[in-house]
């Protein structure tokens, strides 16, 4: 039964028994899931917290100034270049210049400083020594980060390259540099930050740069001067030579009846650390979100179950369908087999006369009641089989008679072709089959008369159609036989 394996009584025993046990360890598999889930959604509550919010927001927020800073400076010698490109012999043109590269490359503050250490902006000129630290040291070597304030309140970060080459108004010029007003900065981070979490860059004493809060503890204080009343010495000192040494780290500690977590990174090259404290409703939220997690696995498991028993109980049942389907298939089978053995010619693999009369019958049915008012009948005969079967041996007899067969299947494909005599075949043509029947007749007619000169397969070929009157597929047949055998003599 095409290879499929026998469904007995006694394998419908084993698969009750085995899949109860399935079903008992699964389910009992499932429930320590669940009971270890639950503990480990609790320690993930913590671990998401300080990890994902608060180290992974530390850190983007780090590199958002530090690409800020690399920006800068990458479209600060660009700048140079730009200017060194120019002949500038006047103030009034270099002003022109730097206003034009401010402009093109999106620099504000931007400024040249000669070797007097005067320093020419875009609107003005002054003595730069005194504002500047950069411009105390002897020589310049590579890039420059420094903290400024203006006018003793706007806090600005200044960054400085030298100049090597640059000569304009007959002068050397050794360096530039911009001024980036840190509330910018801190407008950059609020815009990623989407008032998540509180924020604030402090220096390495604590002082806080960006004027945010810290939370509703440390809020805009000195970090280290708020920090003294809420942790140990031990973890004050530790935090404190973490400031100073430019490394990371976090600060858990109790207000009132909630625990807060901070976590801060240091910002490269400017001395800088940037602190994160998450809110409290993200807390909750990220707790209620676990909650709801276990929640859901519970009717998971409750799903689970359900469905592990019902499948069960339809495996069972599609067991027992399959063993009476397999019962009647079995029968099905024996009959179409002797069914098909009774319709399927031996020797050409196509139907038979018996099939033949089969169809005959129905389609005499559809005359009757007027159905039918198209159907086709070609009769064809196979010239010389007695002669081959004589001469040659029945082999090269059977031989012909295939060639006949692939022949006539081969112009007739729209039809059905039967093999109704041991030289005669014949087609039923309806539909398609019949609209092209006259077209596919004339072909084979001019293959056949090719083959004649080949020495190659003939056969002889009669047709006709249903025609008014007519009240058995029989008389068409005739019609077509009588055509064939006229032929034939031809």
């Amino acid at each position: 039964m095409n290879g499929k394996k026998k469904i007995t009584n006694r394998t419908i025993v084993l698969t009750a028994v085995i899949g109860s046990i399935f079903v008992m360890a699964m389910i009992t598999a499932n429930t320590l899931w669940s009971s270890n889930q639950t503990g480990i959604a609790t320690d993930e509550a913590v671990s998401e917290v300080s990890s994902f919010y608060l180290e992974a927001m530390a850190d983007r927020r780090s590199r958002t100034i530090t690409n800020l800073i690399n920006s800068n400076f990458d479209q600060m010698e660009k700048a140079v270049e730009l200017i060194k490109g120019e002949e500038v012999d006047s103030q009034d043109e270099l002003r022109h210049n730097i206003g034009l590269v401010k402009s093109l490359l999106n620099l504000n503050r931007f400024a040249l400083v000669d070797e007097d250490d005067i320093v020419y902006t875009q609107y003005t000129t002054y003595t730069g020594r005194s504002r500047h630290s950069f411009l105390a040291d002897e020589q310049l070597n590579g890039r420059m980060i420094s903290t400024v304030s203006i006018y003793g309140s706007s806090k600005q970060l200044c960054l400085a390259i030298p100049t090597p080459d640059l000569t304009l108004m007959g002068k050397p010029f050794k360096a530039c540099f911009v001024q980036l007003d840190i509330q910018d900065i801190v407008d950059l981070l609020a815009f990623d930050d989407q008032g998540r979490t509180h924020f604030a860059l402090y220096t390495k004493d604590g002082v806080n740069l960006s004027d945010t809060e810290l939370g509703p503890v440390i809020l805009k204080y000195n970090f280290f001067d708020v920090l003294k009343n809420i942790v140990t010495e031990d973890v004050w000192e530790e935090n404190h030579e973490n400031f100073e040494n430019g490394r990371d780290g976090s600060i858990t500690f109790d207000v009132g009846r909630s625990e807060e977590t901070l976590c801060y990174v240091p910002i490269q090259d400017t001395g800088w650390e940037m602190a994160v404290l998450i809110r409290d409703s993200v807390i909750r939220d990220k707790i209620s979100y676990i909650s709801d997690r276990n929640i859901k696995n519970s009717r998971n498991q409750i799903i689970f179950t359900m469905v592990s028993v019902l499948s069960l109980a339809t495996i069972l049942l599609f067991q027992l369908k399959r063993f009476s389907d397999d019962m009647l298939e079995e029968e099905k089978e024996t009959s179409r087999t002797f069914k098909d053995m009774a319709n399927t010619d031996s020797l050409t693999g196509i139907r038979n006369k018996h099939s033949y009369t089969e169809n005959e019958k129905i389609i005499n049915r559809h005359i009757q009641a007027g159905e039918i008012q198209n159907v086709g009948v070609v009769i064809g005969d196979i010239n010389g089989l007695k002669y081959v079967n004589d001469t040659f041996g029945h082999a090269a007899g059977d031989k012909l008679i295939k060639d006949a067969c692939s022949l006539i299947c081969e112009y007739f494909k729209q039809g059905a072709v039967f093999r109704i005599g041991g030289d005669e075949f014949a087609v039923i043509l309806q539909g398609k089959g019949y609209d092209s029947m006259l077209e596919v007749i004339d072909e084979l007619n001019s293959k056949v008369e090719d083959n004649i000169k080949e020495n190659s397969v003939v056969v002889s070929i009669g047709y006709s159609v249903l025609k008014q009157g007519d009240r058995h597929l029989k008389d068409v047949f005739e019609r077509a036989d009588k055509m064939m055998y006229e032929r034939k003599k031809g």
